[in-house]
């Protein structure tokens, strides 16, 4: 593991959505600029200790405007001078019309509630809704995030 950069992604999700997106970002990340990923989901109570990690990406979903808090609470650590990259989904972020309501209400906040961090990226994207089993909205776009992580790559080498 000599030379390989350590990163930890954690996520939190309900119907799936920022799962699959971690999952997106941590192949990208494994796949184009070698790094080691651990991914967890921060709902299984494990809590990763930030030391032995040099960059993180923080999940999390929205559900009726609200971030889930759980998902955001791993932004708490302590982590120096480590890089960290927060996403969001939500259908807010994945319409055109409505994103900059979803910067508005969800990505400054972040920004603003965590200056103690070295913030390297904050971004949002699109979810999807189910009711009753069957979807209802999914305003989600794979390829964003993928560019995202390409883009989150390309930062952190450089730094």
């Amino acid at each position: 593991m000599d030379g390989e950069k350590r990163t930890l992604i954690t996520y939190m999700t309900s119907g799936g959505v920022t799962k699959e997106y971690a999952e997106i970002v941590a192949e990208t990340l494994q796949e184009k600029y070698g790094h080691a990923v651990e991914l967890v989901d921060i709902r299984q109570g494990t809590k990763p200790d930030p030391q032995r990690y040099d960059f993180f990406v923080v999940g999390s979903g929205v559900r009726a405007q609200r971030v889930y808090r759980k998902g955001l609470e791993y932004l708490r650590n302590d982590f120096g001078d480590k890089p960290v990259a927060v996403f969001l989904s939500s259908n807010e972020a994945g319409a055109e019309e409505s994103y900059p309501d979803a910067v508005r209400k969800y990505m400054d906040p972040i920004r603003g509630k965590h200056t103690h961090l070295n913030l390297v990226a904050v971004e949002g994207f699109g979810g999807r809704i189910s009711v009753l089993g069957r979807t209802a909205v999914d305003t989600t776009d794979p390829e964003k995030v993928r560019r995202w992580a390409e883009e989150l790559g390309q930062r952190l080498q450089e730094l």
